[in-house]
């Protein structure tokens, strides 16, 4: 008798960014096999205010990227193995009993709303318990302080609440019924509901929300549940399909290009600049006597047995989308008539105009400052702007802008006596080749920038082949993956920006205080 051959299996990665979602299906050989995206928006309803519609942007783009995968690739539903989603950053998204969304999502870091919570909770726990409870000061990255806004500012809301989540839980919860959460990204930015064993921290929980609020944690690997009748009817895919955990886009991200052993770290360039540094041990968290600016302490890693120090700044991509919105509406006009992209453009000039932007410096907290400056009222800055100045030395100068805080994270590194060994960049920023050329040059080592495939919901495909057994272990992923293009630095330019550093640090530490009057 003829044997049947078995179904081929394929496995799903899904990741909503800030201003785009990506699904990505992947097959046995860890090939892409289909490729999608979805734009959406980024509500901003008061200054310092950053909110999504979780169930029409979250869950809509999952489930019409789901259905568009499936049918890009010409597979049946069952052949789908595993999937994955990830999310951005760490939100807080208060449900109902039935995971309905109660109001638009409090997004991560760059909402800074509750900087009147964060301040009180300071006063009310002392420095040295806030250490010990966040293992940082606290600021808006914190999850906690956004969930005691709710309850200060939005009490109907807060009373109606079932589970307070992140991104990553809430498409895990629409897809499973299961609520769970990273380990890692419990640990890290939900401080200190948790315990560093994953635990519910039911004495300290109560200040903020009941116990039962929050999802339970698990590694981002482990099949948490299966795809719901409701859930596979609204997405196309298969009932019954197992799910992982899932975890942020910035993990995904990072373990899709290879962020697997110490030594190793990662920036990831998208609408801002998070960093991930794996290391061996932990690392607490560090202040710069140099003023260079202070790091988080460190957590567990997404990779058993590592630990990574994290965060991330405010723009990036937002600032770069700044400047092409200001100086360059014409080419973006003409893109949208079928003209050449506008950020093609900008990459073009930038690359014109020598190191330094002919005298033109930038500071980059356009929308305040998360990592290293933990200040929500810092403000942006042209210094040193002449009659002779275009828009080409403002563009190339908010490159720049970036590339200084890459390596104001690397001056940290180095100061704490774990120098990182290699970099990896991965983000819709390496698309611009002057850009990538910047970082290299001012970290003055090689840049590894990964295949465009690469990114959040691939790794997010990987870690869902993991999860169900089709890779053995991270190593096994790591040599998986593709080697990717290595950029060299040019060592003159290294030693250009190494000199002016200190103008750039300078220009916030001096007018810091200016910056926050201003705020009043």
């Amino acid at each position: 008798m003829r044997k049947e051959s078995r179904m081929k299996r394929y496995f799903l990665g899904i990741d909503i960014g800030t201003f785009e979602s990506r699904g990505i299906l992947i097959d046995e050989s860890f090939r892409v096999a289909a490729d999608a995206s979805l734009p959406h928006g980024m509500n901003n309803p008061q200054p310092g205010w950053f909110e999504q519609e979780a169930e029409a942007v979250w869950w809509g783009d999952l489930c019409k990227l789901c259905r568009t995968l499936i049918k890009q690739s010409g597979i049946r539903p069952e052949q789908i193995a595993c999937v994955g989603t990830s999310a951005l950053g760490t939100d807080c998204l208060p449900v109902d009993e039935q995971c309905r969304p109660l109001r638009p999502a409090i997004l991560y870091g760059i909402d800074a709303r509750a900087s009147e919570e964060a301040a009180w909770l300071t006063e009310h726990y002392g420095q040295a318990r806030v250490q010990e409870l966040f293992g940082h000061p606290i600021c808006s990255g914190d999850t906690a302080t956004k969930i005691l806004w709710l309850r200060r500012h939005e009490p109907e809301i807060y009373a109606k609440t079932a589970y307070f989540l992140t991104g990553s839980s809430f498409l895990t919860a629409r897809l499973t019924g299961k609520y769970v959460i990273d380990q890692s990204l419990a640990k890290g930015s939900f401080r200190p509901l948790y315990q560093a064993d994953g635990g519910v921290n039911e004495a300290e929980c109560g200040l903020y929300c009941r116990p039962d609020q929050i999802a339970a944690c698990a590694w981002s690997t482990d099949i948490v549940g299966t795809v719901t009748p409701e859930a596979a009817a609204q997405t196309g895919l298969a009932a019954g399909t197992p799910v992982i955990t899932g975890t942020g886009d910035s993990t995904a991200e990072a373990i899709s290009v290879g962020l697997v052993e110490p030594g190793t770290a990662f920036f990831q360039y998208g609408s801002s600049m998070f960093y991930y540094y794996c290391t061996d041990h932990f690392v607490g968290s560090y202040v710069s006597p140099q003023g260079n600016g202070a790091l988080k302490g460190g957590k567990a890693f997404t990779v058993p047995g590592t630990y990574c120090l994290g965060d991330g700044t405010n723009a990036a991509g937002t600032l770069t989308r700044w400047v092409r919105d200001l100086l360059y509406s014409k080419e973006l006009d003409a893109e949208k008539q079928g003209g050449e992209n506008a950020y093609a453009v900008m990459a073009r000039e930038a690359a014109a105009v020598p190191p330094g932007s002919d005298g033109l410096i930038m500071l980059p907290y356009i929308y305040g400052e998360r990592s290293p400056l933990q200040d929500a009222e810092a403000t942006g800055m042209l210094f040193g702007l002449k009659g002779t100045h275009g828009r080409a030395q403002i563009n190339r100068a908010a490159l720049e802008a970036v590339g200084y805080s890459t390596y104001q994270h690397l001056l940290l590194f180095e100061e704490l006596g774990v120098p990182p060994r290699r970099i990896i960049t991965a983000g819709g920023g390496t698309k611009n080749a002057a850009w990538m050329q910047i970082i290299c040059d001012m970290a003055g080592m090689p840049l590894t920038i990964p295949e465009p495939f690469q990114c959040s919901s691939y790794g997010d495909a990987m870690l869902a082949a993991l999860g169900v057994g089709a890779l053995e272990s991270f190593a096994a992923l790591r040599a998986a993956l593709p080697q990717g293009r290595i950029l060299q630095p040019d060592r003159k330019n290294h030693e250009f920006y190494q000199e002016h550093y200190p103008i750039f640090r300078d220009l916030y530490l001096e007018n810091r205080d200016r910056m926050h009057r201003m705020q009043k």
